[in-house]
This record gives C-alpha cells, structure tokens and sequence, in this order.
C-alpha cells in the first residue's frame, strides 16, 4: 500500500489568509506552510483515490508524481474520491475534478445529501463529467480498484454549517481503515474525531499506519489565541492533548497527526512539545510525504 500525504492543514490552510496569528506570521517569514487536509491511497501503486478533496486540491495533484497523467494522454491513475465528512475544506476540490472523464466518489447518506441539496456539488458536477456517487454505510466495506479495501467507522455527528436545515445523523463524519489485498498492510485515515470511541479502538488495532485528528492541541485552544469562547469538543475535533493517553495504551501503529488548525503551535517549523508525541509513537504529518506500507 502506498499513502502520499497531500495536505496536512484543516480549513484555511497554514498561513491562512486572513490570520495574522503567531503560527500564521512564522509560517509567512519561514515559508513552512501547509496545504489543506487531503490524501491519496493506493493499493498496487497504479490505482489511486483521494480521502477528501481540499480547496487546494490542483497544487497537490500536480505535486504528486504519482498522479500525473500518462504521457500523451488525458488518463490519470486517479480513479474516484472517499470523503470523510461534508466540510467544505473536504469538498471545495471536487470541483476541480470537473475535467475528469469519470470519477467516483464515495459518502454517507447524509453528506451525499447535502452535497446535492445544500451544496449541490453533485449537480453542478454533472454538468461536466461523469460522477459516479455511492453510499458509504460505517461497518460495510468497499472495494476499490487495485486490490484495495476501505472499511468505513462513524466518527461523529457534525454537520457543515451550510447543512444546518438537514437532519441529525451520526455518520455525518467518518474515517476509513484501508487494507490491501491479502490484509498484509493497514492504515487509518481520520482527520475528524470527536471523542475516543470503541469504533476507533477496532479501527486502530492491528494498524500500521495511523493519520490522526489533530486539529487543536489543547481543548481551549482558541480561547487563548484568538479570544473565542468555542472549545474543541463542541467543534467536533478531540484535542491532541486528549487523544495521546489514547495512543500510549494503544502502541504498534505509527501514528501522525494531520488536520492542524492554522493556530495550532503543532504545525509550526519547529513545534513545542514534540516530546510528549514521541513517548506515544506520535510525530506530526507533513505535506507531501510518501508512505509505503
């Protein structure tokens, strides 16, 4: 199995445009920045899908060797989209994806129906090209092309704001344990995690690789940066404080946190408190990076 690391930010990426918050000011004068969360999988090296597809899914794409289209051609080994959650950092690229000859693209019930009724990426899709959309059901695997499967798990019920009007589901956010055929390599993907639930401890276990909600670093963090009253738990997204207890009672995968939000001192050039990752088999998730499994 092969993971490229496309996009390690959450929503606005690092430095965010409008911030000019310590993180976002260093990320400007050393030029560390990161792309929105995105990520691409495969299970023999020629068929690839994308877990999510961010607003900065073009620069990615053409960053990544191993999605570039067959000389002569207009044929790339991109072969659909498995989304984790209906935000629009997760979505907005779909939309970029309008020159593909064909594309499928996998989601829950509820996000498939907000993204054709609240945000109706769906429609305005097919107007292009060919979108083949299915629904994603958490405990019911999905097979992919190139041997590889993709075993979905309710992560929480937080829906995008602009689905406000819609109902409440608890798989409005998902992540995927994928396995290569045979089941000799196996990696988790879940950049949304609101709480430690025994789904992820099912999903983790036996895992050699494990890509980790880290949004915030600490439950308040944007109380004391940025003067809001929002915590992390009610944002849908468990602090990494809070999930490292988790990962030491939990070793043998190697675990990386991705999703960072552009005040999370995590994401830094050089972060604090990367000592306390280690001693959990921790580090933090960079853009661009390859994983063979």
């Amino acid at each position: 199995m092969r993971i490229r690391v496309l996009g390690t930010a959450a929503g606005g990426g690092l430095p965010q445009w409008n911030c000019g918050c310590a993180e976002c000011a260093a990320a400007r004068r050393t030029g560390h920045a990161r792309s929105q969360d995105c990520l691409a999988v495969s299970g023999d090296g020629r068929a690839w899908y994308l877990v999510n597809a961010s607003p900065d899914l073009r620069t990615q794409l053409l960053a990544a060797p191993e999605l570039a289209p067959v000389p002569g051609t207009r044929d790339t080994p991109l072969r659909g989209v498995l989304l984790t959650s209906g935000e629009l950092d997760h979505t907005l690229g779909l939309l970029t994806l309008r020159e593909a000859a064909g594309l499928t693209v996998h989601a829950t019930a509820p996000v498939r129906r907000a993204l054709h009724e609240a945000f109706p990426v769906g429609p305005l899709l097919a107007a292009y090209t060919r979108a083949d959309w299915h629904t994603v059901t958490p405990g019911e695997p999905v097979e992919l092309a190139g041997g590889l499967r993709a075993e979905p798990f309710a992560l929480g019920g937080k829906r995008p704001r602009y689905a406000a009007g819609l109902p409440d589901h608890a798989d409005w956010v998902t992540g995927y344990r994928f396995t290569e055929d045979g089941g000799c390599a196996r990696a988790v993907y879940a950049p949304g995690l609101a709480d430690w639930t025994p789904a992820v401890d099912r999903a983790v276990a036996g895992a050699d690789l494990v890509l980790l909600d880290g949004t915030f670093a600490t439950a308040d963090e944007l109380a004391k940066r940025t003067g809001g009253a929002r915590r992390s738990p009610g944002m849908g997204h468990l602090a990494v404080r809070d999930s490292l207890p988790h990962l030491a009672r939990r070793p043998g995968p190697r675990y990386l946190y991705t999703h960072l939000n552009n005040t999370n001192p995590l994401a830094g050039h050089s972060p604090p408190g990367t000592a306390d990752l280690a001693a959990a088999g921790a580090a933090i998730a960079e853009d661009g990076t390859l994983h063979e499994l």
